[in-house]
């Protein structure tokens, strides 16, 4: 009796030698080998393996970065992982993040809980005048 890991499965690839241009949104977990240039949103996994090269602004649950190279920021409500040989350049904001030893890194990291959507900063009240 097979037991499935629908956490594991792959939802869909975007192999090596394929080049993407434009908004990705998904369900499941999808991987990256390829060039990918644009926007990337879920709720989900997204995997950039050895090899990709995504230029991209990412808000997702989770991404695993297993090599390659990111250009842009990456704002994931749940996790981030960076393994060597991996480069980004761009921002950070996720309440966890495991950067491996050798990755390269250029930007700013917020490790504190992502909002569904970006809020404004609450104005001080203002203060009574006499």
């Amino acid at each position: 009796m097979e037991q499935q890991l629908p956490a594991i499965e792959i939802t869909a690839l975007l192999g090596r030698g394929t080049e993407f241009e434009g908004k990705l949104h998904f369900e499941g977990r999808v991987r990256i080998d390829g060039v990918f240039k644009g926007e990337i949103r879920s709720d989900d996994t997204l995997v950039i393996g050895e090899g990709a090269e995504v230029h991209a602004e990412i808000d997702v649950a989770t991404v695993i970065v297993r090599g390659g190279v990111v250009h842009g920021n990456i704002r994931a409500a749940s996790s981030i992982e960076v393994h060597a040989p991996g480069k980004i350049v761009g921002n950070l904001h996720s309440p966890s993040l495991f950067i491996d030893r050798g990755v390269e890194f250029q930007g700013s990291c917020r490790m504190d809980p992502v909002d569904a959507k970006p809020a404004a900063k609450a104005a001080p009240a203002p203060s009574p005048v006499s």
